[in-house]
């Protein structure tokens, strides 16, 4: 009753907003895995795409052997470039983080190998200034070198190797830059080779926005993927353009059937389709992966999408005419586990294949450490705006997240959802009272709270609903309920995604335990 009175709010029975409301989501098509998340494998040959949901944006995909491994844009989230591996194209684990050390918001990378050696290739931009790096590794599962300065002033660079063994990058804009053998610096100037292709001048896009090239050598020619449109805005923004040339100077010829991938209509399943990759299936077939929004759901970000595609008999790529909102043949039937449980007990380290402090350092990286079930994180900043939350992608459509949290003297603890440092929604506490966080505001409460609190945030479908208990078993209502929906880059910039999320502000240490994650019933 003592916590009621300081919530003022109604008390919830856990068959309401308990555990037990959190079961496997249930609807036409849909697949459940671990904590009731979707998985794209439907258990009967097919596929629903996403193949991987939440926010993994301008994907890069690697064939090495039997294996296929790819990663993303990771933007602010450190560690980042988070690799992925697959037997099937369908199914896909974890294998771990690439980069650790902050270079600025890291956008579409290129996951390459050359000579028995991975790289990655990306740009990273900071303070205004845009450079692009790489990061090497003998093994795909690492030690990665640190990131590489190779001092090119683009976007979206895409590793191609020449007749004669020359290695280059693609920029964005439609520039090649040649490298050192090594790939680790540039060996010459820039010159602009491809200029793109005109779409209609009425489509309903962004800008030309010229960007993410992918390249690779197939029956006799050089073929090119590149997105056009601009990655968000309308949901007709976005597509995927193909062009070749017998040389990588050019000329480049673009395609008949340009664009190979496009959303023509807001009412299509899959806004802002583009930015694609082509890789050859376990089963001889060819596929595109690339990225798009869920009709409704900006705030999931781009999620990632595979769809298969065909030669035709004049050597140029086409949609094989697969409805992506539909299920789709498998490409192959060996496969890994896929995806990872996002609820933790702390008795492992997860950073970077699960969690990612937003824009954080490597004084971050000192700021915390595991004690037997615990997380104990030191507290920077005074709010979620400047202490570097740790934040993990999320791509369920509704989704229950707990966690236990214990303060010490000058700390702040808190469960948000967290798109970046302006807007985040959620409830904190510290010794004073209860915290409010509603769009990017932080309101104090006066009441006396104890120390350890659990707290419980409920996304359903972009309305958030807040809980506290002072033992995990009896629930308050805590706050108003926040519309969220707006939380996205077409509002606050940034390309990011809604994100689940905990933190520690003030001075001080915060004691994490028992996180749970739990997809709730949601159409699909």
């Amino acid at each position: 009753m003592v916590l009621r009175s300081l919530l003022g709010q109604a008390c919830f029975a856990l068959a309401v907003c308990g555990a037990s409301a959190a079961v496997a989501a249930t609807g036409p098509g849909w697949a459940s895995g671990i904590e009731g998340q979707r998985v794209p494998d439907l258990g009967n040959g097919t596929y629903l795409n996403p193949i991987l949901s939440g926010d993994h944006p301008d994907p890069t995909i690697l064939k090495d052997g039997r294996d296929y491994y790819m990663t993303h844009s990771s933007f602010f989230s450190y560690p980042g470039l988070l690799i992925w591996h697959s037997l099937d194209l369908v199914n896909w684990e974890p294998v771990g983080p690439a980069l650790r050390r902050n270079v600025g918001s890291v956008w579409a990378p290129d996951l390459v190998k050359h000579k028995g050696r991975y790289y990655i290739y990306f740009p990273g931009l900071k303070d205004g200034h845009v450079t692009n790096y790489v990061v090497h590794a003998d093994n795909i599962r690492g030690p990665w070198s640190e990131p590489i300065d190779l001092k090119i002033g683009d976007i979206d660079p895409g590793h191609v190797t020449g007749p004669d063994g020359k290695r280059y990058l693609f920029m964005g804009g439609g520039g090649m830059v040649p490298l050192a053998d090594d790939g680790l610096s540039v060996a010459g100037k820039p010159k602009k080779v491809y200029s793109g292709w005109q779409y209609p001048a009425n489509w309903v896009v962004t800008a030309f926005a010229l960007e993410g090239p992918k390249l690779i050598r197939h029956g006799g020619y050089y073929h090119m993927l590149v997105a056009e449109g601009g990655t968000a805005g309308p949901p007709t923004s976005h597509m995927v353009v193909s062009a070749r040339a017998k040389s990588l100077d050019g000329p480049w010829e673009n395609s008949p059937y340009n664009p190979i991938v496009h959303t023509w209509s807001r009412d299509e399943k899959w806004w802002s389709r583009g930015h694609g990759s082509l890789v050859e299936g376990p089963d001889g077939k060819w596929y595109l992966v690339y990225h798009a929004y869920e009709n409704g759901f900006w705030t999931l970000g781009r999620q990632t999408l595979l769809e298969p595609v065909e030669w035709t008999a004049d050597g140029w790529i086409k949609s094989s005419g697969y409805d992506v909102a539909k299920p789709i043949p498998k490409p192959g039937n060996a496969a890994v586990p896929h995806g990872m449980a996002l609820s933790d007990d702390f008795r492992r380290d997860k950073m970077g294949l699960q969690w990612a402090f937003h824009e954080g350092s490597e004084d971050d990286a000192k700021r915390y450490r595991y004690d037997d079930g615990t997380l104990i994180l030191k507290g920077k900043g005074s709010s979620p705006q400047d202490c570097a939350p740790l934040a993990f992608t999320a791509g369920d459509q509704a989704y229950q997240v707990d966690v236990e949290a214990e303060i010490d003297d000058g700390a702040r603890a808190g469960l948000i959802v967290f798109y970046n440092d302006k807007l985040y929604a959620g409830m904190g506490f510290d010794a004073n009272g209860f915290i409010t966080h509603r769009y990017g505001t932080n309101r104090a409460s006066n009441a006396a709270l104890p120390r350890r609190m659990h707290l419980r945030l409920v996304n359903d479908r972009n309305i958030v609903t807040m809980f506290a208990s002072t033992d995990g078993q009896a629930w308050s209502r805590y706050g108003p309920a926040i519309e969220v929906s707006g939380y996205h880059h077409n509002v606050a910039d940034g390309f990011l995604s809604l994100r689940p999320a905990i933190y520690a502000a003030g001075t001080g240490e915060v004691r994490f335990r028992n996180f749970r994650y739990r997809a709730l019933p949601a159409g699909r």
